[in-house]
């Protein structure tokens, strides 16, 4: 036990042994329900920590979503990059609280830095991190209330369900307006706004359409949930599709979508940040500074961010995310291409809509072995949906692989 908060070598090399072996690609999806082969209590005398890991790496390891895998062109969660691993290590082997400033000095103002790398992009003057864009959205309705005195929420019905979550959290009453065919937010149905917090979403789930981005000059707050697309703002060609999104008050993105970084990382962004962080300050005897915001213990979650913002730059970020946006590209032109498929519409964002035309998507789903994509309900009708979101993903090979299961 003494030396429970060394450096072990030996041990961090067998769980990147059991990393690696766990890593080699399957063929088979994983089935929902897993066998840990745990005991069903908590066993009286420990394994050590080799046997541990041993015992945990089968169903840990090796029966979870192979998201790295070249078939694997379904859902907004990334593969993570190697140097979050490394930086992850750091940031769990440290254990800073940005709660307090004795307890995490530099990872404070390491997550004050990457934030003003980050907030220009998006027309915003500061904000913070959050373990997801949930809790983005939650802050930043949080602040319109406080801040404008909204008493609504306004979405199109295709919004998150963080939404109407928050609404209800925060007393908001609810307003969801109807969306067009594109399932945008039909802006030219909105009345007088001057009391509503107005949300505009910058990649639905379902198909990662955008509302129309612009100033609401009559809303008394507007949010942007940019959850999947923010990133866009970082790239060179797909920049322009949230032009607008500066006029918001409010904006939020997860960086564990398409920045890549391991899941529990978010911003919510202000433009007028003293106000907004104000109004969500607390204090106590035992806390050295405020707490901003919803969490009181927070982790150095920047740190894994900042790692990779460092190693690969805006240039390295950019290539990865048009990479991905033309891997969607070639996927939709395979399906277009092919009498025997169709696709839902025009995907902008990375997320492909498409289906069999005679054949239940969801059975051929059922039936595919070595490539993943997700289902969504459309208005009742069942779609494969495909995101590009996997850098390591063969838009190719999972076409064929769909074929194949007709």
């Amino acid at each position: 036990m003494d030396n429970d908060h060394q450096v072990d070598r030996a041990l961090l090399q067998a769980a990147i042994d059991l990393l690696e072996h766990a890593r080699r690609p399957r063929s088979q999806p994983v089935p929902a329900e897993v066998d840990l082969s745990l005991p069903s209590k908590l066993i009286a005398e420990g394994l050590g920590e080799h046997e541990a890991l041993a015992r945990l790496a089968p169903s840990v390891l090796e029966q979870t979503a192979q998201l790295h895998h070249p078939g694997y062109f379904a859902h907004m969660d990334p593969p993570t990059p190697s140097i979050t691993w490394a930086a992850a290590l750091w940031q769990v082997a440290s254990n800073q609280n940005l709660l307090h400033p004795d307890a995490a000095p530099s990872s404070r103002q390491l997550e004050r830095r990457v934030v003003e790398w980050i907030a220009p992009f998006f027309g915003m003057h500061g904000g913070h991190f959050v373990p997801g864009t949930t809790i983005s959205n939650f802050t930043a309705l949080w602040a319109a209330r406080e801040v404008a005195g909204v008493t609504r929420v306004v979405c199109s019905d295709r919004a998150h369900l963080s939404i109407k979550k928050s609404a209800d959290i925060l007393g908001l009453r609810f307003e969801a307006v109807a969306s067009d065919d594109a399932h945008q937010l039909r802006i030219e149905s909105l009345k007088d706004c001057s009391d509503a917090a107005v949300v505009l979403t910058a990649g639905t789930v379902g198909v990662g359409a955008i509302d129309p981005l612009r100033q609401l000059k009559d809303a008394g707050w507007v949010h942007v949930d940019a959850a999947w697309a923010g990133p866009l703002r970082f790239t060179t060609h797909h920049a322009a599709l949230l032009d607008g999104i500066e006029f918001a008050d409010s904006v939020g993105f997860s960086a564990h979508k398409w920045l890549y970084q391991p899941k529990g990382s978010a911003l919510v962004l202000f433009k007028d940040l003293e106000p907004a962080h104000r109004a969500m300050t607390y204090g106590g005897g035992y806390l050295a500074a405020p707490n901003i915001g919803l969490l009181g213990s927070a982790p150095a979650a920047a740190l894994p961010l900042a790692a990779t913002l460092l190693a690969w730059g805006q240039s390295g970020l950019r290539q990865r995310i048009e990479r991905d946006i033309g891997k969607a590209q070639q996927l939709a032109g395979l399906v277009n291409a092919d009498h025997r498929f169709e696709l839902w519409g025009p995907g902008v964002t990375g997320v492909v809509v498409w289906r069999p035309r005679h054949q239940d998507a969801r059975s051929v789903r059922q039936s595919l072995t070595d490539a993943w994509v997700s289902l969504i309900d459309i208005d009742g009708e069942v779609w494969l949906r495909s995101v590009a979101a996997n850098s390591s993903a063969d838009p190719e090979h999972v076409f064929d692989r769909v074929a194949a299961a007709l």
